[in-house]
């Protein structure tokens, strides 16, 4: 007999509601999170705990505040008990682009917006007022006291014994300019540039003064007008300066080459004139500055320093050594370089210093090999070096320059993104790269203290 349920007229079949296993889930039927963005929250953290104990931003800041800045403190104006708005502290800018330079980040407006959103930066500006204009200002009008420090730095590793300056490698690296190929023209074109950006200056200062004429008289000109107006006037002036420097430079240009007709069709850039065009190691031609850094081979440490804009090395060694004696007081026993570097009055002077030149010789016009034998005409010192390059002592320690200088060159391009300049001009090039010597030689620090 089969029992019915109780009430069953009024029950119905209960269902799980859920889908038979092999069917496939859709969308409104899965059971999610899902963001939401209006959500007010409140969260209670400071700087301090943002970053780990052993992160990079507090290595650098501890060697930065152990650094004597005193001459980026000269130029403020706000002291104690004078009026005025307090200054950024100039430690805080340091550090930043220390930490910058080793994160490959090389433009003042990127470094200003990671200051707001990034951890790492938030941390080393605590909250101090920043903004582009003063970064970028900062990064390439130091460049005497940011020298000093960089000598500092040098001094303090050396007394720590972690640098010997016994074995000195040197080497240029070529680094693309912020010149377009297409801003080198010849003295007729350049000359033009120069008669049009004189005629515009002259047109927009006129038109400042109607502005200013107008505006006295009772005329209602709006704000944004005349601050276009001024910006429009100053970047017309900058633009006649870079044609006229241009125009100057033109025949140092000249002066290097060989021949009447490439002096006669030498080409100078409007945009940047200090720029030349290069040789790159890609086998192109491109405008371009030479990088010179001297290196200890021991420790990968950058002892001197210089930019040239000239693609040949000859010439350089010889004031590099005496950069490197200044800035270390000690001379160097042993140096390497390449084959650019070693002319026959290199070899005489560095011998006249007592320090051992290790570079390759040259191979006599039509032969592959090099010439150990001494050539009539060579000094003591030059048959001396031929002498010295043939033997296998020699190029043993030869091959340390690659280990050491190449290293460096591969650090500069791959890690601290060094692929091109952005800013224009040997001065400001030279700061740019002085602030990469010092983050490079303050990461070295970091590493041979750990």
């Amino acid at each position: 007999m089969t029992q019915e349920p109780l009430f069953g007229e009024f029950c119905e079949p209960v269902s799980s509601g859920k889908p038979p296993i092999s069917a496939k889930t859709r969308p409104e039927q899965a059971r999610l999170y899902r963001p939401v963005r209006d959500q007010v929250e409140f969260v209670l953290r400071d700087l301090d705990s943002v970053l780990g104990p052993d992160h990079l931003a507090r290595a650098i800041w501890q060697l930065v505040e152990a650094l004597d800045l005193l001459a980026f403190y000269a130029p403020i104006k706000a002291v104690e008990g004078e009026p005025g708005h307090p200054a950024t502290d100039p430690r805080v800018l340091v550090a930043l682009w220390i930490y910058a330079s080793a994160d490959g980040v090389g433009k003042a407006r990127q470094l200003d917006r990671l200051c707001h959103e990034h951890d790492a930066y938030r941390w080393i500006r605590g909250g101090v007022p920043i903004n582009y204009h003063l970064l970028s200002d900062f990064r390439i009008g130091n460049r005497e006291a940011l020298d000093e420090v960089i000598s500092e730095v040098l001094a303090a590793m050396m007394a720590e014994g972690f640098v010997s300056v016994e074995r000195v490698s040197q080497d240029g690296m070529r680094v693309r300019g912020s010149a377009g190929a297409s801003s080198f023209r010849r003295e007729p074109r350049v000359r033009e540039f120069l008669a049009q950006a004189q005629a515009q200056v002259q047109r927009l200062a006129e038109e400042v003064d109607a502005v200013e004429q107008g505006a006295t008289a009772g005329a209602t000109t709006s704000r944004l007008s005349r601050r276009q107006r001024a910006a429009q006037e100053r970047a017309a002036r900058e633009r006649l300066a870079r044609v006229q420097e241009a125009l100057g430079e033109l025949p140092a240009v000249r002066k290097a080459k060989q021949t009447d007709r490439e002096r006669e069709n030498a080409r100078v850039s409007t945009t940047d004139p200090e720029a030349r065009v290069m040789k790159m190691p890609d086998g192109g031609f491109r405008p371009a500055y030479n990088v010179e850094l001297a290196t200890d081979t021991a420790t990968q440490v950058i002892v001197g320093y210089g930019v040239i804009n000239r693609g040949s090395d000859s010439g350089e060694a010889s004031p590099m050594l005496a950069q490197v004696e200044k800035r270390t007081t000690k001379t160097p026993n042993e140096y390497l370089a390449d084959g650019g570097f070693a002319t026959l009055d290199e070899v005489d002077k560095f011998d006249a210093a007592s320090v051992t030149l290790y570079a390759p010789t040259r191979a006599p016009r039509g032969q592959s090999r090099q010439q150990s034998e001494p050539r009539p005409g060579d000094s003591e010192a030059v048959a001396a070096w031929r002498v010295r390059m043939s033997t296998e002592e020699a190029q043993t320690i030869y091959r340390e320059r690659a280990a050491t200088s190449e290293c460096v060159n591969a650090q500069w391009r791959w890690r601290q993104g060094l692929s091109q300049f952005l800013v224009r001009g040997l001065a400001k090039v030279t700061c740019v790269v002085a602030w990469m010597v010092l983050t490079h030689n303050l990461l070295r620090w970091i590493a041979l203290r750990s």
